[in-house]
């Protein structure tokens, strides 16, 4: 399997977010794509540099405001006497249709959404090459490859059209979509993270042209707490186009695996032709979050079942933080993928 990453990715690597009231270490760390990198390896997957396809796909997502705000809020915030080293807000609009200040502070509280998406000086480089790694994979189906892989990080299934949160900033498994529809498929995105993919969910609520369906901890007592319930089903022209799968805490590997049927049975209603699984990792055992319980495993199971669809497919990295099982269960996944597992 034909897999994606560029080195540049590396430079994002801000220290601190804020949860819970307390400033503390950020989990979503550089060192992430060292084990996940391994674990790619290690299932058979070889690795190129993805090509610069420029700001097109990603602004076909993200609006030119928010790009904006991304390219150089970090070198604006330095410029306020006293301000931390990282861009992390602390205050937010009442709604999206509330003014536009023009002050770093003020735009910093509308474009991000929460205290777990800190920008440092590398962040938007990175996010653009991780972009990047999800257009090529996009791509590489596009061309004929049946599977590919991109190593995406940062993440971004939090990330809406204007709006970062939850570590992610751009789109990743959006833009790949967007992509893959703007060449004639019909897209859908399986969403497989711990979390609901809220970002992803907001930016085709009102489209009956991109299929989403996300598989997640339930959100009443879990991030992102607001969106991810069963009723939240599409709006206008994309109602009943998003289906919301929320599992009880420590849900583990068999029924997990009921609920993939019920995602796959919508992926095929809607006549599917290409598919990006928003992989998140961080359902395991033994993810730091603790949101569910699947096993390494059960990994290799579920990306079974997501072949046997025949679908062209593209696995974008989302979640999935340190621990010694991280590279272990990509591994597992992608051969599972792969019918080797």
């Amino acid at each position: 399997m034909k897999a994606f990453f560029d080195d540049r990715q590396w430079e994002h690597d801000p220290k601190h977010f804020m949860a819970n009231g307390a400033l503390l270490p950020n989990p979503e760390q550089p060192e992430r794509i060292a084990r996940l990198h391994a674990g790619a390896k290690a299932a058979g997957c070889t690795f190129e540099t993805p090509p610069d396809a420029g700001m097109g796909q990603i602004a076909a997502v993200h609006t030119p405001q928010y790009l904006t705000f991304l390219q150089n809020i970090y070198t604006r915030w330095q410029r306020i006497e006293g301000a931390g080293k990282e861009v992390i807000p602390n205050i937010h609009p009442a709604n999206r249709t509330d003014g536009y200040p023009k002050s770093a502070i003020g735009q910093a509280g509308y474009h991000q959404a929460d205290t777990a998406c800190p920008i440092a000086s590398g962040t938007w480089k990175a996010a653009y090459w991780s972009a990047q790694s999800a257009i090529a994979g996009a791509d590489a189906v596009l061309e004929g490859d049946r599977a590919a892989y991109a190593l995406a990080r940062p993440p971004g299934h939090h990330a809406f059209g204007d709006l970062a949160g939850g570590f992610c900033f751009l789109n990743n498994s959006a833009i790949a979509a967007e992509r893959l529809r703007t060449a004639g498929h019909r897209a859908a995105i399986l969403d497989v993270d711990v979390h609901h993919g809220n970002g992803t969910q907001g930016i085709f609520y009102d489209r009956a042209d991109v299929l989403t369906v996300s598989i997640h901890a339930d959100p009443a007592r879990f991030y992102p707490f607001f969106w991810g319930h069963a009723q939240e089903r599409g709006a206008g022209p994309g109602l009943g186009y998003n289906l919301n799968l929320p599992l009880a805490r420590g849900t583990g590997d068999q029924a997990y695996l009921a609920q993939l049927d019920t995602a796959l049975e919508r992926i095929t209603a809607f006549g599917t032709t290409a598919l990006v699984v928003a992989l998140g990792l961080d359902a395991h055992e033994e993810d730091p979050f603790q949101g569910l319980a699947v096993t390494t495993r059960g990994f290799a199971r579920i990306a079974s079942a997501i072949a046997a669809q025949n679908l062209p497919t593209l696995y974008v990295q989302e979640g999935g933080y340190l621990s010694d099982a991280l590279g272990p269960n990509l591994t597992s996944f992608l051969t599972g993928a792969l019918g080797t597992a």
